[in-house]
C-alpha cells in the first residue's frame, strides 16, 4: 500500500505523523510526503513536463534527491575487519586475482582484435580516471557539499526534510510553492489568522500530485492552530471529498481513504480534545462523517523523536530545548492514548466515511 502525507511545510509530517510513518515503514508500507509550501519567494510550483521528469516527479517512488544525499553518507551495516594479511574476508587471494586478470586481458585482446579499438578487462574493480566505478558515482544527489552557514532557511529546511525521509526510508516530493511569509503574511496575527481572499488553495497542483501517486490512504492537516498554509492544504482535502465524477479520468472515491491528522504541537498548545473541536474546524460534505482512529506509537516514540531532532532549525523555536520537545511529545500522545483507550502513547487520525 502507498500512504501519502500532505505536509504544509518541511517538518509537519514528522511532528504530527512521525509515529504512524515509522510504524508503516516497519510493516513494509510505502510512504510519500508531499511538502507543499517548501519554496522561496520566487517559487510557483509550475514545472514543465520535462522538469518534472528530470526532478523525479515522473516516478511513483521518489527517494531523496537533494544535495545532502550522497552515497558516502550511507555507512556499512556493521564493521568488518581485515585478516592478518590486510585482506577483507570477501576478497579472493591476491595471487589468484592477478592470474585471473592476466587471463581476462588475454581474452579481451582476442575478442577485440578485429575492432578499431579495444578495452581491457578489469576483474579487480580498480578505479581509474578513465573508468570510474559505478558504486562511486552517485545515482542521486550531487557531488556538492551544502554550506549550512551560508544556506538560507529554505535550503536548510529542505535538507532537513530529506534527511528525515532518508531516516524513515520514505519518499519526498517538494512542490516548492512559496511559504506564507513570502506571500505577504507578516507576524503571528496574520500567519495564524484568516486566509486572504486572493490566496487560493493549490487545488489542481496538489490534487494531480496525489492522484499520480495512486495512494490507498491520504492524510491532510486539520489546520489546528490556524496557520494559513495548513488551512489551505486542509481546503484541498475537503475539495477532493466534495469532488464529483469527472467526464475524463474521474477521481477515485476519497471517503474511506482520506483522513485528517492533528497538527502537533498546535493541538497540544490549544488543548485540542476531540470530535467537537473537529466539527468546529471542518464542514464535511453531506452524507459523510468523521471516525477517530488511533495509532499506537508506544514502540516507535523514540523513532518519532529522532526524526523530529533532524529538524534542528525548528527545535528551539517550537520547544525551546530537546527536553522540551520530549516532554511535549510524551504529554500530548499520552493524552491522546487515554482518550482512545490505548496503553502508552498514540496518534489520532480523523477518517472520513460515508454515513
Amino acid at each position: 500500500m502507498t500512504h501519502v502525507f500532505v505536509a504544509p511545510h518541511p517538518d509537519d509530517a514528522a511532528l504530527s505523523c512521525g509515529g504512524l510513518i515509522a510504524g508503516l515503514r516497519e510493516l513494509g508500507q510505502n510512504v510519500t510526503i508531499i511538502s507543499v509550501y517548501s519554496g522561496g519567494p520566487t517559487g510557483n510550483g509550475e514545472l514543465t513536463g520535462y522538469q518534472r521528469e528530470a526532478l523525479g516527479f515522473g516516478t511513483k517512488a521518489i527517494w531523496p534527491s537533494y544535495e545532502t544525499f550522497r552515497r558516502s553518507n550511507i555507512p556499512a551495516d556493521y564493521p568488518v575487519l581485515a585478516n592478518a594479511r590486510g585482506v577483507q574476508p570477501w576478497m579472493a587471494d591476491p595471487e589468484r586475482v592477478e592470474l585471473t586478470q592476466e587471463r581476462a586481458n588475454t581474452q579481451a585482446r582476442q575478442f577485440w582484435q578485429r575492432s578499431a579499438w579495444t578495452r581491457s578487462a578489469n576483474v579487480t574493480n580498480e578505479e581509474t580516471d578513465g573508468r570510474p566505478l559505478a558504486d562511486s558515482v552517485p545515482g542521486q544527489g550531487s557531488f556538492g557539499v551544502v554550506d549550512f552557514a551560508a544556506a538560507d532557511a529554505r535550503e536548510i529546511r529542505k535538507a532537513e526534510d530529506e534527511r528525515y525521509t532518508w531516516l524513515m526510508q520514505a519518499s519526498v516530493v517538494w512542490l516548492d510553492l512559496p511559504d506564507a511569509v513570502y506571500r505577504g503574511y507578516e507576524g503571528d496575527a496574520e500567519l495564524l489568522g484568516e486566509v486572504r481572499e486572493d490566496d487560493v488553495p493549490p487545488y489542481d497542483l496538489l490534487r494531480d500530485e496525489i492522484l499520480r501517486l495512486e495512494p490507498q490512504m491520504v492524510y491532510f492537516p486539520l489546520g489546528i492552530g490556524g496557520h494559513v498554509d495548513h488551512q489551505l492544504c486542509r481546503e484541498v482535502g475537503l475539495g477532493m471529498l466534495s469532488e464529483g465524477r469527472r467526464w475524463v479520468m474521474p477521481a477515485p472515491e476519497m471517503a474511506g481513504r482520506l483522513s485528517f491528522y492533528e497538527d502537533f504541537p498546535y493541538a497540544w498548545w490549544s488543548d485540542f480534545s476531540g470530535l467537537e473541536d473537529v466539527d468546529a474546524l471542518l464542514d464535511l460534505p453531506a452524507g459523510m462523517a468523521f471516525e477517530p482512529r488511533y495509532s499506537d506509537i508506544g514502540e516507535v516514540m523514540e523513532q518519532k523523536a529522532a526524526g523530529i531532532r533532524l529538524y534542528a532549525s525548528q527545535i528551539q523555536r517550537l520547544f525551546h530545548s530537546d527536553q522540551g520537545m520530549l516532554d511535549d511529545l510524551a504529554g500530548y500522545h499520552a493524552r491522546v492514548a487515554l482518550a482512545g483507550g490505548v496503553e502508552g502513547f498514540a496518534e489520532r487520525y480523523w477518517s472520513v466515511v460515508r454515513t
